[in-house]
């Protein structure tokens, strides 16, 4: 059995199909984690869907900011922007069924000794404060007020984690560092101006991994969301959304847990990708 974390696939729905015969991937033997962003911009995200769920528990998919982007659209809370490539889904007679399928989709996952996010964790967090946030908004999306709580999801205060925060304020910090955070402060205010590479950090501020600090230092983090920051391979941290919509590189890391001399070993495969969209900051 092997397990796959996949970076952003944002409606590519070709090279993701091109990734799992490159695998030779079996659905009754191996686990795909997609780490967020599996529709949007590219052009098959309605055939991404569809076939996500047709794969059952052998597909574990996080939810990404356009993945939340889409189910915002969808009742109303958003407009659709330009550069969507969402009417497949809005329109399809199976609609009902991908949204409540995507609106069950977790916001982190445990997988093979790796904690995965879409975009960040901030630094109080641990590994296991991390999941349990995760899991109390996850809860609240697929419960009867998810719908209208995606109401009160955008907006970019409370900036920082506040162990006493309640209701659409908390939940809305929580969601934010999950699918949204690059930049982040050494006493956890984040920044969500700034969607360059790394070496475009703000002043007093740093990409979230790098604060010397974060309670998940030592953790194995898998992350995608961050597409000008490239690939990142270091034996604790995975930066796999390398571009695919923007004409790069669909990422993967099959995850080789439990080998006594190398605990966090991957190893990383990469299908090429036509440019669906002109390069930009996804």
């Amino acid at each position: 059995m092997a397990l796959y974390l996949i970076g952003d696939v944002q409606g590519c729905d070709g090279p993701f199909e091109r990734l799992l015969q490159t695998v030779d991937f079996s659905p009754s033997r191996d686990t795909l984690y997609l780490l967020g962003d599996v529709v949007n911009r590219g052009p098959g995200s309605l055939a991404m869907l569809r076939r996500l769920m047709a794969l059952g528990d052998s597909a574990q998919c996080l939810l990404g900011n356009h993945d939340l982007h889409l189910l915002a659209v969808a009742h109303g809370v958003r407009k659709p922007h330009r550069s969507d490539t969402l009417d497949g889904i809005l329109t399809a007679p199976d609609r009902a069924a991908l949204l409540d399928w995507l609106r069950q989709r977790p916001l982190a996952l445990e997988a093979g000794g790796w904690l995965l996010v879409h975009a960040g964790v901030l630094p109080q967090w641990d590994r296991a404060q991390t999941l349990a946030l995760a899991q109390e908004v996850g809860a609240m999306l697929r419960g009867p007020d998810g719908p209208d709580w995606l109401h009160a999801m955008y907006g970019n205060a409370p900036d920082h984690w506040d162990d006493g925060l309640q209701g659409a304020d908390r939940w809305r910090v929580i969601v934010n560092a999950l699918t949204r955070l690059r930049f982040c402060s050494a006493s956890g205010q984040m920044e969500f101006a700034t969607k360059d590479s790394a070496a475009a950090a703000p002043p007093g501020f740093m990409p979230w991994f790098d604060l010397p600090h974060r309670r998940t230092a030592g953790t194995p983090v898998a992350f995608g969301h961050w597409s000008t920051l490239g690939l990142i391979h270091r034996p604790d941290l995975l930066a796999l959304d390398t571009g695919c919509v923007w004409g790069g590189c669909l990422s993967a890391a099959r995850l080789s847990p439990g080998l006594p001399d190398h605990p966090n070993a991957v190893e990383l495969i990469q299908v090429p990708c036509p440019q669906a969209q002109k390069p930009g900051k996804a």
